[in-house]
């Protein structure tokens, strides 16, 4: 990702970030082939594939050059579209559920290329195991894992229940490594949490949209009403939920607006694909349990709201975001969003493998395409009093190789040289800085939601120029020696 910020993921949970799932599981042969293949093309396909089996330096496998083709032919699409093995299908399933074999810990990567221990999971094996946010992780298994990427970590970390890893970590003020060997369980993983912040107010935070998520929240809710029944705002925290499930948008979106109204709309070459989502149980009930929002105090459909969001909100979350803005039911406090525009289709091939297929844009009731350019809030609002700290640095939707292209409206530009070198400018007095809880005191975007509530003013961002003109300057080059 070269100066951006890679996202943080959690050891065990299925790729989703960014990604809006319709939950059909559906066959393949939903089109016929049409009549005129390319032969030409499929003769040199073939010829390629014949010079390999023949020539090449050493023998390789029917099976190893079938399915690169095919992840090829896939990944070539768009960011998004991807061929999944045996192993990320599982793993796809696993996060859409909720749970996961893993240690139960959310990883970044460090300045130094470790991985480091954003925080650990409550009551998982990582937690138990003593390991503390901070924490940087040198070796797995005792293998150097330094530059090593996200992904392949996560790999290295993921295995078969009860079965043990050995994690070798760097942590600040012990003078020695700490080696910990961690027995790998199932984690249930909660995307919903919620507090009263203040007397009169609640923070509601979606940290995913997964299966379980619309009965978590609901459950949330009451729970909040019952500890104040007099709510006099909500605050419903988006900020880097990567998406999930679209059925779980759905139903967050219905909780705050008027029953029946519609979320979201669809379009793509199929014609399934090109559908209108309301805000009714059968578009958003997973877990056949009736409708659990129908349960909800009444007056969740008229206390005023503010809705998060960050660079980080992607899909789902967006979906959600532009849904209550197109209907004017909450303010959208925070910035631009990732513009993830896009819904992924999976389509089983046998043998415990799938394709996971780009098959539609999505649209917000008012007709507003998100692709590549993501919900601009009412109120822009840095993440800090003093700047919008590292979630400036990260990339967004626009930013990425063969990204679709927003169909209705301009695309927000990608950044420029200029703004990533000042960003990079910048990532120095970020490095400093504690890093933020969402929901505590410290969290200046959540008190500015809170002062909008209450008719108070809010600090809006500085304009983009003031904040380059602001950054330190970069050091200059080191003399070298002689």
């Amino acid at each position: 990702m070269g100066s951006t910020l890679k996202n943080s993921g959690l050891v065990g949970l299925g790729a989703l970030a960014g990604v809006a799932f319709s939950m059909q599981f559906s066959a393949l042969a939903q089109k016929p082939v049409e009549q005129g293949m390319p032969l030409e093309e499929l003769r040199q396909l073939s010829d390629a594939y014949d010079l390999i089996k023949t020539d090449y330096v050493e023998p390789v496998a029917d099976k190893k050059l079938l399915t690169d083709a095919i992840t090829g032919m896939v990944a070539s699409l768009d960011p998004h579209s991807a061929y999944l093995d045996k192993k990320a299908y599982r793993d796809l399933r696993e996060g859409t559920q909720g749970k996961f074999v893993g240690l139960g810990i959310e990883i970044a990567q460090s300045e130094e290329g470790y991985i480091k221990i954003v925080a650990p999971i409550e009551d998982s094996p990582a937690w138990r195991a003593g390991i503390k946010a901070g924490d940087l992780i040198t070796r797995i298994n005792n293998e150097a894992i330094q530059n090593l990427g996200i992904d392949e970590a996560v790999k290295k970390m993921r295995g078969e229940p009860l079965t043990k890893v050995t994690l070798t970590l760097l942590r600040k003020d012990v003078a020695l490594p700490l080696v910990m060997t961690i027995m790998r369980q199932e984690i249930i993983q909660k995307s919903v949490k919620g507090k009263i912040v203040e007397p009169g107010y609640a923070w509601l935070r979606i940290s995913q949209f997964q299966e379980p998520t619309v009965d978590d929240m609901a459950a949330r809710l009451a729970a909040l009403y019952q500890q104040d029944p007099s709510l006099k705002g909500l605050v419903l925290d988006l900020r880097n939920d990567p998406g999930g499930l679209l059925q779980g948008a759905i139903g967050v979106s219905a909780a705050f607006l008027p029953r029946g109204a519609e979320i979201v709309s669809t379009n793509g070459q199929l014609a399934n694909s090109r559908q209108s989502y309301l805000g009714k149980p059968e578009y958003y009930t997973l877990q056949g349990d009736g409708d659990v929002l129908a349960r909800l105090p009444a007056a969740l459909k008229t206390v005023p709201m503010v809705v998060l969001v960050n660079t980080g909100s992607a899909s789902a979350s967006e979906i959600v975001a532009g849904a209550l803005q197109d209907y004017k039911r909450a303010v959208i406090l925070g910035s631009q969003t990732f513009g993830k525009g896009s819904v992924q289709t999976i389509k089983p091939l046998g043998g415990d493998t799938a394709v996971k297929l780009t098959t539609a844009r999505y649209y917000t009731p008012n007709g507003r395409s998100i692709q590549a350019r993501g919900i601009i809030p009412d109120f822009l609002v840095d993440e800090n009093a003093d700047g919008d700290g590292l979630n400036g640095l990260r990339m967004r939707e626009a930013d990425l190789e063969k990204h679709l292209s927003n169909d209705r409206d301009k695309e927000s530009a990608a950044s420029t040289r200029e703004q990533l070198d000042a960003q990079r400018r910048l990532l120095a007095v970020e490095r400093k800085r504690k890093p933020l809880e969402y929901g505590s005191a410290d969290d200046f975007q959540l008190a500015q939601a809170l002062n909008h509530l209450k008719g108070l003013p809010v600090q809006l961002a500085k304009p983009a120029k003031d904040l380059v003109a602001e950054a330190p300057a970069a050091p200059a080059p080191a003399k070298k020696r002689k």
